[in-house]
């Protein structure tokens, strides 16, 4: 700008003073430290003559850049990977927690090819009321719910005639295995659900429930609280 200003002739400013101010422009921008790109600046060059113009342009550019991107170069890569600890205490919690350590695996699992005689067999046996349905590769299909057979399940004309798939349902949503815990979340309280499978690749791994995450999510709070 001030060799543009120069070669038209209409002022004769110095190009370096412009160019330090971009310097800390830059700095505060990539940064997010505005304070630290104006003192830095003004030190190294010994240019406190232009401390003004160093802070109307770092704190321009910080404006600017929070409105684009509200992570600096350091906290990018980590808040898209879900690992930025933050002030805030109840997404500083989730963070912490890993998908891992909350899906429960402990359901029992059904072929879509089965009959409803088989599927009261693994009812009678099983301690939870949710029966992914899932092909011979693992591939997760659907749910069966066992509040929606209840009526049905004594039926034994019914034992052979129907078949699970035409008893399934597609759950209100998926979680994937690499989804960090605020996504997570996220889900839950679009959808409402109170159980919500994971999956890697289409494949099944098991589900996670709300009651599973705040019991975690406890744990992690009162250890939070005690350091």
């Amino acid at each position: 700008m001030a060799k543009l200003l120069k070669e038209l002739g209409w002022a004769s400013l110095p190009e370096s003073h412009f160019t330090l101010a971009g310097m800390a422009a830059l700095m505060a921008g990539v940064m997010h430290a505005p304070l630290t790109a104006i003192f830095l600046i003004a030190e190294i060059t010994n240019g406190y003559a232009l401390f003004i113009p160093l802070i109307l342009t770092s704190t321009v550019s910080y404006i600017t850049i929070m409105y684009f991107e509200p992570h600096s170069i350091y906290t990018k890569r980590l808040a898209k990977k879900g690992e930025l600890l933050t002030h805030h205490k109840d997404k500083a919690v989730l963070t912490l927690m890993r998908l891992n350590k909350v899906i429960e695996t402990d359901f029992m699992t059904i072929r879509p090819e089965q009959s409803l005689g088989e599927l009261v067999k693994i009812i009678a046996k099983a301690r939870r009321n949710i029966f992914p349905v899932v092909n011979e590769d693992g591939k997760l299909l659907g749910i069966v719910l066992l509040d929606d057979i209840r009526e049905i399940m004594f039926n034994n004309e019914l034992y052979n005639t129907t078949k699970v798939e035409t008893l399934m349902t597609i759950p209100p949503a998926f979680i994937e295995a690499n989804e960090n815990m605020d996504q997570v979340m996220r889900k839950f309280e679009e959808t409402g659900a109170w159980n919500l499978p994971v999956v890697e690749n289409g494949r099944y791994l098991g589900f996670v429930s709300k009651s599973k995450i705040f019991s975690v999510y406890r744990r992690v709070l009162i250890h939070l609280s005690d350091e």
